[in-house]
């Protein structure tokens, strides 16, 4: 059976990623699933072979097309970099790293020689300190790609959202929140579980208030904005209600009342689902023209190169990635 080739970034070098990786790639469940070609810095990715002890042999690629997979290898197409990394530490070098790994799997993906890209944590002070300003994957990504509309989705058995606001400060959350966007996020989540192969979702969207505002007493963002976007989602076709209170929602959903949450900010759908998720959740980004995953957690400098990370959510992720297919 012809697999799917998923190119696999190294993401931050100083974190968890190069182990994580090289930890998933190890499992030969993976192999069942697709093709995966890592995009890094090969010394590194053979240094987190040694670090976890496992018998495993990293093998230069210089075409995708040249590929040859097999269990116990694994295909690195090298980005060359010199300049060594501070393990456990953001770096400058360590930016550009992350940049220049992102920049040939976005390309490879765009020309079709991969079928999807996973991407491991990146550390957003490292893009800071290399002169980035870029907030996050998602948002390099999607410039790259050229994507304008485009949301976060976490996925896990269970429980599913997607974010209206992303790396943005709690403070400007209710200034961003307007009909537009909310419409635009439960297209996106409808569009996102369509994916997923859920053919007719059952969206609900949270207030951004405490108990939805209560009518407006505690805040009239669900009124002025949140519940004409979903009123017009409605007249679209979708199958979505709200606002309902966050702290009573999620329950709902994972219960199987709702296929998925459109959440108003990144703290109120992350915290329940990483409270329930945090090794086996999923980061999907929809909206763009390539299918991309990521591990839901970031890039754990406090254990970084010590063989203590948790493959899972990598491993779930790499899954994903080859079972999703563009809406």
């Amino acid at each position: 059976m012809n697999k799917n080739k998923i190119a696999i970034t190294m993401g931050e070098p100083g974190g968890i990623g190069p182990e994580i990786i090289v930890k998933a790639l190890s499992c030969s469940e993976i192999r069942q699933y697709c093709n995966p070609i890592v995009i890094g810095d090969i010394g590194t990715i053979k240094e987190a072979v040694k670090l976890t002890g496992l018998l495993l042999k990293v093998k230069p690629l210089l075409k995708i097309s040249d590929s040859k997979p097999a269990i116990g290898n694994i295909e690195v197409v090298d980005i060359k970099s010199s300049i060594p990394f501070k393990k456990g530490k953001a770096s400058a070098q360590a930016g550009r790293a992350i940049v220049s790994c992102i920049e040939k799997a976005v390309g490879l993906a765009l020309r079709k020689e991969v079928d999807a890209i996973v991407t491991a944590p990146i550390s957003k002070e490292s893009l800071r300190l290399a002169g980035y300003s870029w907030p996050g994957h998602t948002e390099l990504l999607a410039e790259l790609t050229k994507t304008e509309d485009f949301a976060m989705m976490f996925v896990s058995e269970k429980l599913k959202v997607v974010l209206a606001t992303i790396h943005v400060p709690i403070k400007d959350v209710p200034k961003i929140i307007k009909e537009r966007l909310v419409l635009k996020t439960i297209m996106l989540a409808k569009k996102g579980a369509e994916m997923l192969g859920i053919k007719r979702p059952k969206i609900a969207v949270t207030g951004l208030n405490p108990h939805a505002g209560e009518s407006g007493i505690f805040g009239d963002e669900e009124i002025k904005e949140i519940m004409p976007a979903i009123k017009k989602a409605v007249k679209k076709g979708i199958t979505v209600s709200g606002p309902y209170p966050a702290d009573a929602l999620f329950h709902k959903v994972y219960n199987g009342e709702f296929d998925i949450a459109v959440c108003m900010y990144h703290d109120q759908g992350l915290a329940p689902f990483k409270m329930l998720y945090f090794d086996t959740g999923v980061n999907m980004t929809v909206g763009l023209p390539i299918i991309r995953t990521s591990p839901d957690h970031g890039t754990a400098f406090d254990i970084a190169w010590q063989n203590k990370a948790n493959p899972s959510s990598m491993i779930e992720a790499i899954k994903l990635a080859s079972k999703l297919r563009p809406s």
